[in-house]
């Protein structure tokens, strides 16, 4: 069950909100959370109902080991609390990947384990983390188990995010914050979630079966014509994109149906004019983790240049083995690495400051950011390439191996190239100009700390977003009729409902 389907839609999200309501009208706070983390552990308990012993027997240990804390700051029970959580991470995504390592390098045959992944292990592990680290260090006092155990469940930001801290959510679940403004939370909630159901639906779905046709080739050792790689790639820069960015919108919509604020995660990161500006946008809340809880204990840059430059390829490698337990999702975390390590070092030696001499301001800022967006395509290449094999021949193709010679392999595709590059150009005049939905929404707060994320870059469109941002009217509630009917009916068109990308990890 996902945020898109119809069960969610249809059988599962009205009643959750019924009860919620009824239990606001009775201004019972202990039974509005408890109803909260109920529907939460059942939205869970709908993917895997074996995981679900699991992720209450992490919620309770984590619990316990912050009632422990708080009597004495102990570094052996922080550790022992974050090598329990780490090593639970371990066995069940990374255990197969170390023994088919093993059993490459030393010719053994060890037999996999078949672990089945649990689902969102990656994202409650890393909250219950930062929990453990906040007690210790006295950003926590008491907290008493349901509202740890909300913040841990709350099923809006569970499966896939955003990485909430506990100061995010924790002093939200008050019955002053489920009972203020009931009708323009849920105006803008569903909003929101509407917004985040066509982006994944109508756009990341529909051109998801370019990048999969052209990606399948390219895992199959197919050499490419040039157009098709690079349309394979565009393909799936967009899906991607609108995946995630759709993902981000219906957490965020979900969770003010109910009155809670999620922090930012998604910040239209392809207007980004540098890698470390696209990462201060592209899943900030996982940026933002690993700076306070890997970088800065590794030194961030309080060591030097090249201690800061190690620091930071640390950083994303493992960034990207969070991703996923594969060499692909690790040489990914690697090039971005290396980009924000050539980033910090060109703006240290400062030869940026020569280009303004000789080139208008424009031509500097066009070209920083298409040489930013195409490193990130390149990447995303091996984030989304099943192997190295596949990956290397869709560089290969795009950059010109078979030119533009057709096999009728590539014929058999039946891909519609003219209609491509027009929906193309379509989606990238969205991405590139048009306001997000968190700017959209922005006089209704959509976010946690929304004013300090915001894009302060693009000032001329300022304007433009005061006099068509999104207010509870007829017309803007027709229009958010309009978009979620032609969502709903592109669902029931769907021969196949896929998961959100980053359920996957």
């Amino acid at each position: 069950m996902v945020f898109s389907s119809l069960e969610f839609i249809y059988l599962f999200l009205p009643p959750v909100l019924l009860v919620f309501y009824l239990l606001r009208f009775l201004q019972w706070e202990n039974g509005i959370v408890w109803w909260l983390i109920a529907a939460s552990l059942a939205f869970y308990a709908w993917w895997s109902p074996i995981h679900l012993i699991l992720l209450l027997f992490s919620v309770t240990a984590n619990f316990y080991l912050h009632k422990v804390l708080l009597e004495r700051k102990s570094r052996l029970v922080l550790t022992s609390g974050i090598i329990g959580n780490l090593g639970l991470l371990l066995y069940f995504k990374y255990a197969d990947f170390l023994i088919g390592n093993v059993n490459a390098i030393a010719g053994s045959e060890i037999p996999l384990l078949g672990i089945v992944l649990p689902l969102a292990i990656s994202f409650f592990t890393f909250q219950q983390i930062s929990f453990l680290f906040d007690t210790y260090r006295g950003e926590i006092e008491q907290c008493n188990f349901s509202k740890y155990c909300l913040f841990v469940v709350f099923f809006p930001q569970l499966i896939a995010g955003p990485i909430v801290l506990q100061k995010h959510t924790i002093p939200q679940f008050t019955l002053k914050t489920f009972t203020q403004r009931v009708g323009l939370n849920f105006a803008t909630g569903a909003t929101l979630f509407v917004i985040g159901l066509f982006k994944k639906i109508v756009i990341a779905d529909g051109i998801a079966p370019y990048s999969t046709s052209v990606f399948t080739l390219a895992e199959q050792g197919q050499a490419l014509p040039i157009d098709v790689a690079w349309m394979g790639t565009i393909a799936y820069t967009f899906q991607i994109y609108f995946d995630f960015s759709g993902y981000c919108d219906m957490a965020l919509g979900l969770a003010r149906m109910f009155g809670i604020k999620l922090p930012l995660n998604f910040n239209s990161p392809y207007k980004a004019q540098n890698i470390v500006d696209f990462w201060r946008r592209w899943h900030i809340t996982l940026s933002v983790f690993l700076r306070n809880y890997l970088y800065i204990p590794l030194g961030g840059n309080r060591k030097g240049p090249v201690r800061r430059y190690v620091n930071l390829t640390i950083t994303m490698l493992l960034g990207g083995l969070w991703h996923g337990a594969s060499w692909n999702f690790v040489f990914w975390g690697l090039l971005h690495g290396i980009y924000l390590s050539i980033n910090h070092a060109w703006s240290a030696i400062g030869f940026h400051k020569n280009l303004e001499v000789f080139f208008h301001p424009l031509v500097i800022k066009v070209f920083y950011h298409a040489l930013t967006l195409l490193g990130v395509m390149v990447a995303w290449i091996f984030f989304r390439a099943e192997s190295f094999t596949g990956a290397e021949t869709m560089l290969l193709s795009m950059f010109g191996q078979a030119g533009y010679i057709y096999p009728d392999i590539i014929k058999d595709l039946a891909l519609d190239h003219e209609f491509f590059w027009f929906i193309s150009c379509v989606i990238g005049f969205i991405i590139f100009f048009c306001p997000n939905s968190v700017e959209i929404t922005r006089r209704y707060q959509p976010t946690i700390d929304y004013k300090s994320l915001l894009d302060k870059t693009h000032q001329l469109k300022a304007r433009f977003i005061k006099a068509y941002a999104w207010r509870p009217s007829t017309n803007w509630s027709c229009a958010m009729l309009g978009v979620g009917v032609i969502s709903l009916l592109q669902i029931y068109r769907l021969d196949e409902l896929t998961e959100f990308i980053y359920f996957n990890f």
